[in-house]
């Protein structure tokens, strides 16, 4: 069996790198600066877990946001099955941004 080189560390941090490139359609940010991804696992099998939110539970991309992560991380080489766990608890604040985040929405 020929050895992979991919490890569950890489693969959480290229899933990171991912996450930065999905915005929020009306906040010029990405999801994980903004503080929407409150975890990501890799397991042993290479199977990624993302346990996000959204802003509110009324947001307009509650539906296409999940997906287009799912699909994103999905194609990440070395990624078998993804799984994107929708939560509200907590609930997404303003704290949860990144100084970064904040700084480009005029926060601070």
């Amino acid at each position: 069996m020929a050895e992979n080189n991919f490890d569950a560390q890489s693969l959480g941090e290229k899933i990171v790198k991912v996450l930065k490139t999905i915005f929020d359609p009306e906040i010029p940010v990405d999801i994980y600066e903004l503080g929407l991804i409150y975890d990501v696992f890799v397991n042993e099998d290479f199977d990624a877990k993302v346990l996000m939110t959204l802003t509110s539970p009324n947001c307009p991309v509650a539906e296409s946001l999940p997906a287009e992560v799912e699909q994103k991380v999905k194609s990440i080489k070395g990624i078998n099955n993804v799984e994107v766990e929708m939560t509200f608890d907590p609930p997404w604040t303003k704290d949860l941004m990144s100084e970064e985040a904040k700084l480009e929405l005029g926060f601070l």
